[in-house]
């Protein structure tokens, strides 16, 4: 039996019990999205933009699925106290692949803004999900995705309307709590219209030390005149494998800003597809991976100008020591019609050990002529010289590298458009350089 047929075995038996857990608009994509998963399968390494992550192998094991949507004995916020200090976030939980409902308090947002249960919200407000749900995430070309699809029970719902702004930034937390191997499907659907404003920060944890393999698809729908800062963060541990795929679609004029940073990880691969829509658009998206031991961390990045006049500025950033591994793709695409495209992918990579591996490959495809775009990458140690400097000023060789290696990411940390996150992810980006893994003092799963 190959991997995928356990999963279509699953599926055939189960699939009542899993639309009777979900809602009709989600229900409607799982016929065509199981049918092209039956076709694509798990990616593998002979697919271009999976070579460097052999997907299928991370669904081998034999993981559990909680398909009937059992209650998991967890209170996030009592053993959750992480909130950013300084940042007064709306703080909001996702334990495995649910959202968690039982809230003691009802955050303020503004009229008109939902934040919630993908699969409440399916039910209230029909018109809104059915309208953006699975427009983004094409199943026909992505076996994870359509896998997520045919899965996913539940997830959350952003939605902002014309002309809002959310001034308090929300923060969502996945929480992975299980006493067996478990696979949680998570998804999570954005859109805020035209002339709207908002901050979401999205932080990934794991409680148990069993294994969890969490797939994600995060949609994102961003309207004229709009601005929206997405972070992710993810602290999780050696036994967890996150494979999350992330579509956007940028309207004329709008602003977005993705910043996704490694603290700690098992086996991480991202895939980010963003498409300029509307003229006079800009994204900027930035990453950073800290990995040790044999982690694992490959970003996959696509930019479609397929329209004139917009900008996409990338920089992403590793340090990788011990037996890691780290990866990263970027394809840059402009079009024939797209002028006046301004482009700037950045790849630069710390490999600490001779055992810490990085394979990196920008690239630039373009069709039109009147653009500036630029690409480059480059892999190596800490400097020698730099080193040498700091140890005759009295400085150990210990801390000499450690400032070295922080000073390399900073530019990435100073990106964030949130003073009190950046001040935040300083300490959280010093302590991991120190092997420090205790990531949040007052949280009491990551001590």
């Amino acid at each position: 039996m190959n991997i995928e047929q356990q999963y279509i075995d699953l599926y055939d038996q189960q699939k009542a019990v899993i639309c009777k857990h979900s809602a009709e608009a989600m229900n409607l994509l799982r016929p065509d999205a199981f049918s092209h998963f039956k076709t694509l399968g798990f990616p593998t390494k002979k697919l271009e933009k999976y070579k460097y992550t052999d997907v299928s192998k991370a669904f081998e094991p034999n993981y559990g699925l909680n398909l009937n949507q059992l209650q998991f004995p967890v209170n996030p916020y009592e053993v959750f106290k992480c909130d950013v200090p300084n940042m007064s976030t709306a703080l909001h939980f996702v334990v495995n692949d649910a959202f968690y409902t039982q809230s003691p308090t009802k955050a303020g947002l503004p009229e008109g803004v939902l934040f919630g249960s993908l699969k409440e919200m399916a039910k209230t407000h029909a018109d809104i999900v059915k309208k953006y749900y699975g427009k983004l995430a094409d199943t026909s070309k992505d076996g994870v995705t359509a896998f997520n699809t045919t899965f996913a029970e539940d997830g959350v719902l952003f939605y902002v309307p014309k002309n809002v702004i959310v001034e308090k930034p929300i923060q969502l937390v996945n929480i992975l709590r299980s006493d067996v191997d478990l696979i949680a499907n998570r998804r999570i659907l954005i859109v805020m219209e035209d002339g709207s404003q908002a901050r979401l920060l999205i932080c990934d944890h794991t409680m148990d030390k069993v294994k969890f393999l969490a797939t994600q698809v995060i949609e994102v729908f961003v309207g004229k005149n709009s601005v929206f800062d997405l972070y992710e963060l993810e602290e999780t541990d050696v036994n967890s494998v996150r494979i999350s795929n992330l579509y956007l679609r940028q309207e004329a004029d709008s602003n977005v800003l993705l910043n996704g940073m490694t603290l700690h990880n098992g086996s991480t691969r991202n895939m980010t597809q963003v498409t300029f829509a509307g003229e006079g658009a800009e994204l900027n998206a930035y990453g950073m991976a800290i990995a040790d031991k044999e982690e694992r961390v490959d970003n996959n990045i696509f930019v479609d100008h397929a329209v004139p006049r917009c900008t996409s500025n990338q920089l992403f950033k590793y340090v990788l020591d011990d037996k890691s591994v780290g990866a990263f793709a970027g394809l840059v695409l402009v079009r024939p019609d797209a002028q006046h495209t301004n482009s700037k992918q950045t790849n630069r990579n710390l490999c600490n050990t001779s055992d810490a591996h990085m394979y990196t490959q920008p690239q630039l495809e373009i069709y039109a002529d009147d653009v500036k775009c630029y690409h480059g990458a480059t892999v190596g140690q800490l400097d020698d010289d730099a080193l040498f400097y700091m140890r005759s000023r009295g400085i150990s060789q210990t801390e000499a590298r450690l400032l070295l290696m922080f000073a390399f990411v900073n530019d990435v940390i100073d990106t964030i458009r949130l003073d009190a996150l950046k001040d935040r992810l300083h300490m959280l980006v010093e302590k991991r350089f120190r092997g420090n893994l205790g990531q949040c003092d007052n949280c009491s799963f990551c001590k």
